[in-house]
């Protein structure tokens, strides 16, 4: 089984979560730390490992055919993780999960169409909808007992007749939001009640701690299946991102035809053939390693929290019950967002994710990706101890 406490050298690797820190973050000291980009330091489980090495082995890398048994691992992953069962024919492979969002909307919606965003969420939905010439409505979300919600009666007072799509991030990113039931079939009912097409992002679904349950559009709103898409992927789950393989998943025929066209039309339906194989491994060989992994995690954010909210007062971490990214508001130390940001760069020498680029609602924040062997986490917390040390009197 995976050491997670084991620290991997990373830098130099082509790591982008390593080698692109000063790039994007301006910090250049070799000591950096990366919490930003949603990238574990962990490695991947031994099934995975084991299939890749006999890919090797065998020493012939030719083009990938046939993803029916890529197809059916998928079925059987979810229908064993989250009771969630649907046909391996209902499938689409996409060269990941953001890409298969932007070929959904040159499906499904024209130029200058809106899509709705409930921010602060996902920055790269911010990117992939302009980029494709789309217009972003965003209804943001509130704060109620220490958890976001949907706001679907202000919603309903933006809607314009260029509407036409909904990108709903479940579990929530940045947010760390696990949805209920009962806050889908709302979302589910409306998006019928104003013909709208549903996405379920649903990749960080497997991340799930132990006090919540991810519920899937798939199961608890039947009555949208025919303007359904839910887009899910291994990458996350299991450390695979550089394997850039997602799936888009619909039950409505037409909708898969006009998806499937669109994937065709770009040249995209050859697919990495090593990101398949890795993410079928996955699927089939992972149950354990997931489960451990679940467990150092949840040991690592109880020790984030803890640790920063003591280090800065004032600030507060939202209570995490999905992903790996802890989600800090730094309003209440009393510090611009600008200076917080600076201290912890140039201080701590830590990036972190900028609020900002979640969108409305995030401009105080910071995300920071906790998914890293725990003397890394601690060497980080202790920094961000120092680079706040004033604001306690000491």
């Amino acid at each position: 089984m995976v050491d997670f406490n084991e620290v991997i050298a990373r830098r130099g690797t082509h790591a982008m979560k390593w080698d692109m820190i000063a790039a994007r973050s301006g910090i250049d000291a070799d000591d950096a730390i990366p919490m930003w980009v949603a990238d574990m330091d962990f490695r991947a489980p031994p099934g995975v490992t084991e299939a890749l090495r006999t890919e090797i082995e065998r020493g012939t890398h030719g083009y990938y055919a046939d993803t029916g048994s890529w197809s059916e691992a998928l079925c059987g992953w979810m229908e064993r993780r989250h009771g969630v069962t649907f046909d391996p024919a209902w499938v689409s492979p996409t060269p990941g999960v953001v890409s298969g969002l932007g070929l959904i909307l040159q499906a499904v919606s024209e130029p200058g169409d809106e899509v709705v965003l409930f921010p602060p969420v996902y920055h790269a939905f911010r990117r992939i909808i302009p980029g494709n010439d789309r217009r972003i409505l965003d209804a943001p979300l509130n704060l109620v007992d220490g958890r976001y919600a949907m706001d679907l009666d202000a919603l309903a007072g933006m809607l314009t007749p260029r509407t036409k799509v909904v990108f709903f991030c479940s579990p929530h990113n940045p947010g760390g939001t696990v949805w209920t039931a009962d806050e889908i079939q709302q979302l589910s009912a409306f998006c019928i009640e104003h013909d709208l097409l549903l996405v379920s992002d649903e990749i960080h679904c497997d991340l799930v701690f132990d006090e919540a349950t991810h519920v899937s559009t798939l199961n608890v709103a039947p009555a949208i299946a025919d303007r359904l898409i839910t887009t899910v992927a291994a990458t996350k789950t299991f450390n695979l991102a550089g394997a850039h393989v997602g799936a888009c998943v619909t039950s409505n025929p037409e909708l898969k035809k006009r998806l499937d066209k669109r994937i065709a039309a770009s040249g995209l339906g050859s697919y990495n053939g090593f990101g398949m194989i890795a993410t079928e491994a996955a699927w089939r060989t992972g149950d354990d390693w997931l489960d451990s992994l679940m467990t150092y995690l949840a040991q690592n954010r109880d020790l984030f929290d803890q640790c920063i909210e003591a280090a800065a007062p004032g600030t507060w971490s939202m209570p995490l019950a999905a992903t790996y990214l802890a989600w800090v508001d730094f309003s209440g130390t009393g510090l611009s967002p600008g200076l917080v940001e600076e201290r912890v760069k140039s201080t701590a020498r830590i990036f972190a994710s900028p609020g900002s680029q979640f969108g409305p609602g995030g401009e105080s924040w910071l995300r920071f990706n906790i998914a890293t062997p725990r003397p890394i986490l601690e060497e980080a917390l202790d920094r961000l101890d120092d680079a706040f040390r004033d604001l306690r009197g000491s």
